[in-house]
């Protein structure tokens, strides 16, 4: 899939919040996620000893307490200038059952690609 401007800038709000956001060991990946019609939800991973939550997840939450509609494009950011991480495992099936014709960014920062979360193959556990 083609990289737009409007996934170039979802990639720098993700990077943004994952700078202002991602400071402790409780948060260390940030997500960005656009509707259909250009608005943006972003949100930030939980990390605890007793289980916690991947950004995606937090964003689809925040996506619907805001009313927003169905999520297109999606992309997460590690904390302290890492790059792009792709959703994990469990988040790769709930995305795909929930949103299944999602958009996902991935790669490195410098060269990002767009895929479908259907092509998007199996990763390790952010």
């Amino acid at each position: 899939m083609t990289m737009r401007d409007t996934d170039r800038a979802l990639v720098q709000a993700a990077s943004a919040v994952a700078k202002l956001r991602c400071r402790s060991a409780a948060h260390t990946l940030a997500t960005a996620a656009r509707t259909a019609d250009g608005r943006v939800v972003s949100a930030v991973n939980v990390v605890h000893a007793t289980g916690g939550a991947c950004p995606e997840v937090v964003a689809i939450g925040a996506a619907v307490t805001q009313g927003v509609g169905a999520l297109e494009t999606i992309v997460t950011v590690g904390d302290r200038g890492r790059s792009l991480v792709a959703p994990c495992d469990a988040c790769r099936q709930l995305l795909g059952d929930l949103l299944p014709s999602l958009r996902v960014i991935v790669g490195p920062l410098d060269t990002p690609q767009v895929v479908s979360i259907a092509d998007l193959p199996p990763t390790t556990p952010h």
